[in-house]
């Protein structure tokens, strides 16, 4: 590393160098500002090519059971890259776990009882509902569940899924027989 280099580390050796690390912490933040107002910009300009259809985006932030955050997203933009704009919109979903079921609480305003199509396996639940707008989501399960017992109610554009959970096989106890040893020397 030269001393060039070096010298910007150094926090308070000399009053030039005393803010060199918050320039290049301020740059950083500058360009990646610059890339989102790009992606917002790029938006805006296909939102005008098609008027009346709305663009939808956002997170929240959900701490689960496990006290660990988790960032679930929805809408029908996928960003990357580039922008992913889809008719189809992933729902807000919430996923309870109690001690020998899973609820599933999907928001899906707008969908009719009759569009909605769930396929339950045992560790994941993948839906589809139509209604004013189409809903796709994928759901990761936090434990196995039997998908036969799966039961499903709709009301209000809000649907609860409740699965059963596949009981873990404890195994069984093994009795230790008492071995003799005879050592002949």
């Amino acid at each position: 590393m030269d001393d060039k280099r070096r010298r910007k580390f150094r926090f308070f050796d000399d009053e030039d160098d005393r803010f060199s690390l918050f320039d290049d912490v301020d740059e950083i933040f500058r360009r990646e500002m610059e890339r989102v107002m790009n992606i917002i910009n790029k938006i805006l300009e296909e939102s005008s090519e098609t008027p009346g259809s709305p663009i939808v985006y956002g997170f929240r932030i959900v701490i689960g059971p496990d006290g660990v955050p988790r960032i679930q997203k929805f809408g029908n933009i996928k960003p990357s890259r580039e922008i992913i704009r889809t008719d189809v919109y992933e729902p807000t979903v919430d996923v309870y776990e109690k001690d020998d079921t899973i609820q599933v609480i999907v928001e899906i305003p707008g969908a009719s009882k009759d569009s909605i199509r769930i396929k339950a396996k045992e560790d994941e639940i993948y839906l589809e509902a139509e209604g004013e707008r189409k809903y796709a989501k994928r759901i990761k399960l936090p434990a196995k569940v039997d998908p036969k017992s799966a039961k499903a109610k709709f009301k209000n554009g809000i649907l609860t899924i409740e699965l059963k959970k596949i009981k873990k096989d404890e195994g069984v106890d093994v009795k230790v027989e008492r071995v003799f040893l005879i050592f002949i020397v």
